[in-house]
């Protein structure tokens, strides 16, 4: 079969054998490019059929008669309103035998040749078996004897043996059916040699095409469809989609599916409509979930687009419709009666049944209520009960009977759902209904009404003035008379009440400053009592009126210049008195000293603040300056303020430096340090007195006093001479022994000298026998003593503490023993005080001379000048 291609909606013709059977494809016409919307193809010739992408099929077997037939495919769009035709023209297939001219050369092959023979072979065939298929030959056959034979899939591949060949004949045969689905096409390639080995022709290629039979049923993706839709989906609303599957050839009308409604339940058909070609499933019908909720439907499936002859099969489709609001609420009656006792309140007085179709227990079905009319002063409220859905109707705000004896509501219902029905339906039968409200009347007390009533008084006003009272009445005879009043509540006790009529007196003289927050109305809480004890509560806002009772003050105390950094510094005042008597405020240096007003000057910046500058003379220090501030009216202050003319960056360096001056606690604890002291030189001095008398020292007290120590304190700066003197490291003077014992004694040369472990040494090694020392010889002083006594004495101890100098902590030798110290900082003006360490300068302790303040005062107060 042929076919010619052809531009849209022109002719189009196709080649084709004087003969053809049912269900052969004729050719294909591009209909896209025709009209590529139409949704319906029809052809004209009942005996050739078109699908959708343009094959022509026959609908039966056709004999061409004639040398041409002609039919006409028709393609319309419904939507567009648009039609076009194609014509088919069908000719006989000719071939054409072109003369060759008498003078044409006549070429010769050089190489023997084979035709490849197209084949085919019905799947599923019924035999006989072997079923011959093609003879194979070849032209060498012309010129000898040739042996054929094949291979490939089917032969010596899987699956075996399913083709042979015979090998004198070149009759190919098939040994037994073949499905398609399993293997569509064999590539056999066929061999022609001789008997003596020699090939005069390449192998052929010799491809077996298996045809297709409509022999596999179309099969459904599920078993069971399930799909839901909501009722008031429109017509046309996609529900779902089915699908279905067939093994046969692609593109043919074996695998050509069309789907079917087989039959419904319940109802009748007609409600739902599938797609044949796309399976797509539609609502066709209006839906009402309150008459059916559930459809199920048998859907069938047909290959061969339909035809009664194709094979077909069938699935369950279940639709659920899903509820929408399209009922609407109604009261069961139009009218409703309820009571309630005046002056109560969070009742609850009528319950409201309504109906509704819809499903239960969803937002179709809950109900919505709203007080249309009646309620403007918020007296009721109604609500819904989530489990019987009925509306609660309940008293809010109290009622007044004396006021108003019957309210009358109208109650609208509606659902949290929206209405999906029609709009018209649901404006024309809105759901009201009217409830009728009777208040009772019930005996009260005494009413505050207003709760909050207001009176106004001066204040500073004399003790005993009086001021308009509370007015309460009894709501029966709209009267105040026979009732009590009583003070509950007043905030500073300056307000006494009068039992009979209620008016207010002043107790104390009332301070409109005193009121917190500042400026605010004056509460007084005041309670009413009929003769039968009832009672009512209100409240009496004072409004006291201000007078000029309050000069302005300075925020400021302590201010802080850094020179020259800052030319002037800003100070402020405020008056807590009303507005109307405060800013703006006059600032001077009106009580100041001669020598403030020449150094100092004050300039106006605002309403409430000024500037406070200084002459270019003025020195670094504090002064006390006193400033005059008046408001409006003449209210005048004066405050003296500590401003400190600093050398400074930033203020925050004078403030921290003058912060610095020491409290009281601060100042004793400096006396107690400087007692402890003093007691702890007595005692040293003592200890001097007592070794000079006794000129030995017992091994007792010096274990007693051993301090035994691997840290370094700055400040250890006195040396022991090899003479038992002790000299100090700044001024080269001998002194009394102030520091711990050393290591080692070089000649001529000043060490500090450290206590060791197993030293006994105490203070004692700093006096001489029978001479005694005071603190003065250990600032400089002379040391008289004898120097064979000390001598004797340091000797052999001086010795032992050498040996152990030099020695390790496991006791052996060491030539240059370092003690291990804790890591104590970076760089001590002192210097170490290890038994090995190296001279120190003798301008070492310089530091001395440049201490804080506080410590310098207390070196002068340890030190005797």
């Amino acid at each position: 079969v042929f076919s010619f291609a052809c531009e849209a909606c022109k002719k189009v013709i196709f080649h084709i054998p004087s003969k053809l059977e049912a269900d052969k494809v004729v050719g294909r016409v591009n209909l896209k490019e025709c009209l590529g919307s139409a949704d319906h193809i029809q052809s004209s010739d009942p005996d050739f059929r078109v699908l959708e992408d343009g094959s022509v099929y026959t609908a039966h077997a056709v004999v061409l008669s004639d040398e041409k037939r002609s039919f006409t495919i028709w393609l319309s769009d419904s939507k567009k309103q648009t039609q076009k035709e194609i014509p088919v023209l069908l000719e006989h297939q000719k071939k054409v035998l072109r003369k060759r001219h008498t003078k044409e050369t006549v070429l010769r092959r050089s190489k023997r040749r084979w035709a490849p023979i197209p084949c085919s072979m019905q799947e599923n065939s019924l035999g006989p078996f072997p079923l011959f298929l093609q003879q194979v030959q070849s032209d060498a056959a012309q010129n000898y004897t040739v042996f054929y034979s094949i291979s490939g899939r089917g032969v010596d591949q899987e699956p075996l043996n399913l083709f042979f060949i015979e090998r004198d004949t070149g009759n190919l045969y098939c040994t037994r059916p073949v499905d398609r689905e399993e293997y569509d096409v064999f590539d056999l390639i066929a061999h022609a040699s001789t008997a003596d080995g020699y090939t005069a022709d390449l192998p052929l290629p010799l491809p077996i095409r298996v045809e297709d039979e409509n022999d596999n049923y179309p099969i459904f993706t599920e078993a069971i469809y399930n799909f839901e839709v909501s009722e008031s989906s429109r017509i046309g609303t996609t529900v779902g989609v089915i699908c279905a599957t067939d093994k046969d050839e692609p593109d043919t009308m074996h695998t050509r599916l069309m789907y079917s409604i087989l039959e419904q339940t319940p109802g009748k058909p007609g409600i739902f409509s599938v797609h044949p070609s796309t399976g797509v499933i539609t609502v066709s019908h209006y839906l009402d979930r309150e008459v059916v909720d559930k459809y199920s439907m048998i859907m069938k499936v047909q290959d061969m687009n339909g035809q009664f002859f194709g094979l077909m099969n069938t699935t369950t489709c279940i639709i659920t419709v899903k509820d929408s609001n399209d009922n609407l609420p109604t009261f069961r009656q139009n009218a409703y009666e309820a009571s309630v006792e005046e002056n109560t309140f969070n009742v609850e007085i009528l319950r409201i049944p309504i109906e509704d179709k819809d499903l239960i227990n969803t937002a179709s079905w809950r109900a919505n209520f709203t007080i249309l009319k009646g309620n403007e002063n918020g007296h009721f409220k109604i609500s819904t009960d989530k489990e019987t859905n009925e509306g609660v109707l309940c008293v809010v705000k109290p009622l007044n009977y004396e006021e108003i004896r019957q309210v009358i509501l109208e109650i609208g219902v509606s659902n949290e759902a929206p209405f999906t029905g029609d709009v018209t339906l649901r404006m024309a039968n809105m759901n009201r209904a009217m409830v009728t409200v009777n208040v009772k009347d019930q005996d009260e007390g005494p009413e505050c009404r207003p709760a909050v009533q207001c009176v106004q008084i001066k204040e500073n006003s004399p003790v005993g003035s009086k001021i308009d009272g509370y007015k309460a009445y009894d709501p029966d005879t709209r009267s105040s008379s026979g009732l009590r009043y009583k003070l509950l509540h007043d905030p500073k006790g300056w307000i006494t009440i009068n039992e009979i009529t209620g008016s207010l007196e002043t107790s104390k003289i009332l301070d409109r400053e005193a009121v917190t927050p500042r400026s605010a109305l004056y509460n007084v809480t005041v309670l009413a009592i009929d003769k039968d004890s009832r009672s009512c509560t209100g409240t009496i806002e004072v409004k006291i009126v201000d007078e000029n009772d309050n000069p302005p003050e300075i925020l400021q105390n302590y201010l802080v210049i850094c020179k020259p950094k800052m030319e002037h510094v800003d100070i402020s005042a405020v008056d807590p008195d009303e507005p109307m008597h405060g800013a703006p405020f006059h600032f001077s240096l009106e009580k100041a000293s001669p020598e403030i007003n020449r150094l100092w000057t004050l300039a106006k910046v605002n309403d409430t603040a000024a500037r406070l500058s200084y002459r270019k003379n003025a020195k670094f220090q504090e002064y006390s300056i006193s400033i005059t501030v008046k408001d409006v009216e003449g209210q005048s202050a004066t405050k003296t303020l500590r401003v400190n003319l600093c050398d400074c960056t930033y203020p925050d360096q004078c403030r921290m430096a003058a912060g610095a001056i020491l409290g009281t606690w601060a100042i004793l604890a400096i006396l107690l340090g400087i007692a402890l002291l003093f007691s702890i030189l007595l005692t040293v001095v003592c200890g001097l007195v007592s070794a000079r008398n006794k000129k030995s020292f017992p091994e007792d007290v010096a274990q007693q006093n051993l301090i035994i120590s691997n840290t370094e304190a700055p400040g250890d700066d006195k040396v022991c001479s090899p003479s038992g003197f002790t000299t100090h490291t700044v001024n080269n003077s001998s002194q009394g022994f102030c520091g711990t014992m050393g290591s080692e004694v070089q000649n001529g040369r000043q060490e500090t000298i450290e206590m060791v472990k197993g030293g006994n040494q105490t203070l004692e090694l700093c006096q001489g026998a029978g001479h005694h020392h005071t603190l003065d010889s250990c600032r400089g002083g002379t040391v008289e003593m004898d120097h064979s006594e000390w001598y004797n004495f340091t000797q052999p101890r001086l010795g032992e503490k050498l040996h152990l100098c030099n020695q390790d902590e496991d006791h052996m030798p060491s030539e240059d023993y370092v003690l291990t110290y804790n890591y104590e900082g970076r760089g001590s003006p002192a210097g170490s005080v290890g038994c090995c360490s190296e001279k120190q300068e003798e301008d070492g302790l310089d530091f001395l001379n440049n201490l804080e303040t506080k410590f310098t005062a207390l070196a002068e107060t340890c030190t005797k000048k």
